[in-house]
Formats: structure tokens, sequence, C-alpha cells
């Protein structure tokens, strides 16, 4: 058995050289005839036309054999599969066994490394961010603020001045007879085809009510605050 050649892994014909019998030594003669005689095969095969029952089983032969663990559940062609995995598993050196000391050693590496902050480390670029600016450089900013004009900075609104109310009878969003309609329709529409238009005619007058009881509610509360006795002075 040799060591599969990397041509012949490129071709997909690596199972070839597991059940090899010749010296296992690299750019022999025979290997080269090999690879020579395979290559021409591979481009025969995909030269050849698509059509062809036989060159589409020579095709899936070739597929199967340049991946194995990708076909070893065949019927037919999965025991040879296996067994070419198998050959190519005794050619590769071991893999040890993770021991408690390896594991512990990998969380300690996750551990310690240093994870990227997208705020902070990219978009982030004040350069002063990993060291304040000199004295000199901080006097300079203070005195451009100096010479701007702050006098009407943090200024007090007049309380008594009155302010125009706003008018919110266009406004789509705040139609709220329209949301009340909705409201009564859904409302309705558990109910048979016969019932929804009359229960959704009720439940909209309703709403309406509702509405119009408690825009009272907050006029009478309007007035009581309005009240000389009930303001504090």
């Amino acid at each position: 058995m040799s060591m599969p050649r990397r041509a012949m892994k490129e071709m997909g014909f690596q199972a070839c050289c597991l059940r090899c019998d010749a010296v296992d030594v690299a750019a022999s003669s025979r290997c080269k005839r090999c690879i020579g005689r395979h290559t021409t095969i591979r481009d025969h095969i995909a030269s050849a036309s698509h059509d062809d029952p036989f060159t589409q089983f020579a095709k899936e032969m070739l597929m199967m054999a340049a991946a194995p663990h990708r076909h070893d559940h065949d019927e037919i062609h999965g025991p040879v599969l296996i067994e070419q995995q198998r050959l190519a598993a005794g050619l590769s050196e071991p893999i040890p066994e993770s021991t408690i000391e390896d594991v512990e050693a990998l969380f300690e590496q996750q551990k310690n490394k240093e994870k990227l902050n997208v705020i902070k480390d990219v978009a982030n670029q004040n350069q002063w961010r990993d060291e304040a600016p000199s004295k000199e450089v901080q006097k300079e900013m203070i005195g451009k603020f100096e010479q701007q004009d702050h006098a009407q900075y943090g200024a007090r609104t007049i309380p008594s001045k009155k302010i125009k109310q706003v008018d919110r009878s266009e406004r789509g969003g705040e139609d709220l007879a329209l949301t009340d309609r909705l409201k009564a329709a859904a409302d309705a529409r558990a109910l048979p085809e016969s019932e929804k238009e009359l229960a959704s005619k009720e439940n909209f007058e309703d709403l309406q009510k509702e509405r119009k009881k408690w825009k009272n509610v907050l006029s009478e509360v309007d007035e009581l605050l309005k009240e000389p006795e009930n303001n504090e002075s």
C-alpha cells in the first residue's frame, strides 16, 4: 500500500494508490506511468457525451472513489468505500485523545483572547480615546469655546406666555373616529355575516359615547384647574 500521490488525489483516483503494491517511493517511474494513464482516462470521461450510459456510470464510480465518506451508504459499493477509508486512516498519524489539561488550556486561551468591540475599537476613532490631550491642546480647545456667545444658553422660558393651540384635525394618525370604526369591525369579526354590519355599527356608537363621556370629564377637570382657589400661588 502506497501513500496517495497528490496528483492522484486531485483527480479522484487515490483509491488506486491505497491498493497499489509498489514500493512507496515518490516520483518513481511506476507512479509517473500510473498518473499519466489516469490523466488520459479522466480527460476521456470529461469529454465524452453525457448521454452515454457507460460514461455516466464511470463518472459515478469516480465520484464515489474521490469522496468515499459521502457515498459509503451505497448498498452495493458501501463496503468497498468503507474499506478505502480504513486504508487511508491507516496511513495517517493517530490523533491523540484530549486530556483534562488540554481542555483547561483551551478554555484559558479563549478566556485570555481579547474580543473585538465594534463600538469601542472600530467605530470610535477619537484620537484621545486612550490618552487625554496635553495641557496645551486643552487650553486651545477651551479658548475656542470662550470665543462663542453663550448668553442665551440655559435661558428660562416665560410661563405666562400664551401658547397657541395646535390644530390636529387634519392629522391622519389621530383620526379617533376611524380608530373606533376599525375596533368595532374587529370586535364583530367573529359574528355571522348577517349580524356583522349591525353589531359593528352598535359597537362604534358605544365607543363614540364612551369617548364623549371621557372628553367631558377632561373638560371638567380643566375647568377645576382654572379656578383660582385650586391654583397655588
